[in-house]
């Protein structure tokens, strides 16, 4: 009945994925006050389909403020944002949530939900319409691509921090979206979660989608990023190829601390190592 009525309803739109290499979310100028505070000041950078783009820089840099303006979920002051081509402004809710997802750095739920509900929240934006069908084999390969599928009868509340985010990492991939938005996604992971994370990331940038990624550890993000882009101060410093990017002089600018940059002797990947 449900597949009859699909067909006589209308459909949400659906999202049109670029191709790999083009431009799926963008920002022009932008720029974000908190109060005195300049948060972000004429940041232009685009963000690619087929590529993970990871956002680093010092605490306080603009990177969860930068992510909160390409999702779409932050208003900035001054400048432009466009998501697929469009004014992320002229996205309803509803068409927001078929196209971006977004990893926030806490999830808060004020309910005993369980871990499969959890990440059965992510199959919500594609309720009623034939995408429903694959909500199934979707769910399953989001908890097994995050490692949580012998959580899925547990209360969310009952996990360590590092599940909780693992879990809430499993209902974003479920949102099967062309853009993928993560906030510190590694935060309180072990080192074999930390590579799990990242893999996923390079699977869904392989695929075709855009994956942008905050993170604190240089060298995780020159070993999986195709391009970083450094904040400083609200301000992007540089941006381009871990290899490029990552130079002993700007590392020392931006962290304001002494750094040597060497290359991994297996894969030619930077090594950032603060001087002691």
């Amino acid at each position: 009945m449900r597949g009859l009525l699909g067909r006589l309803s209308p459909q949400p739109d659906e999202p049109q994925r670029p191709a790999a290499g083009q431009v799926a979310a963008a920002a022009r100028g932008v720029g974000v006050r908190l109060g005195a505070r300049a948060v972000l000041a004429d940041v232009t950078l685009d963000v690619r389909s087929g590529e993970v783009l990871a956002l680093v820089g010092p605490n306080g840099a603009g990177k969860s403020t930068l992510l909160g303006v390409l999702s779409g979920d932050r208003e900035p002051d001054v400048g432009d944002v466009e998501l697929l081509g469009r004014p992320v402004a002229d996205w309803s809710v509803a068409q927001l949530s078929r196209r971006r997802a977004v990893l926030p750095q806490q999830v808060a739920l004020a309910f005993p939900f369980t871990v499969s509900e959890v990440v059965r929240m992510g199959r919500r934006p594609w309720a009623g319409t034939d995408a429903e069908d694959d909500d199934e084999r979707v769910l399953a390969e989001a908890m097994a691509q995050t490692d949580v599928e012998q959580l899925a009868g547990r209360g969310f509340l009952s996990l360590s921090g590092g599940e909780r985010g693992r879990v809430a990492l499993a209902r974003v991939l479920a949102q099967q979206t062309p853009l993928l938005l993560l906030d510190e996604p590694t935060a309180a992971l072990d080192l074999h979660h930390v590579e799990l994370v990242l893999q996923v990331a390079r699977e869904r940038a392989s695929r075709g989608d855009a994956v942008v990624i905050v993170l604190h550890d240089l060298v995780t993000a020159a070993a999986h990023a195709d391009r970083v882009a450094v904040l400083a101060d609200g301000r992007v410093a540089a941006c381009g190829p871990p290899a490029q990017v990552f130079t002993a002089e700007l590392l020392t600018r931006v962290y304001s601390h002494p750094v040597e940059v060497l290359p991994h002797p297996r894969t030619g990947a930077p090594l950032v190592l603060p001087v002691r």
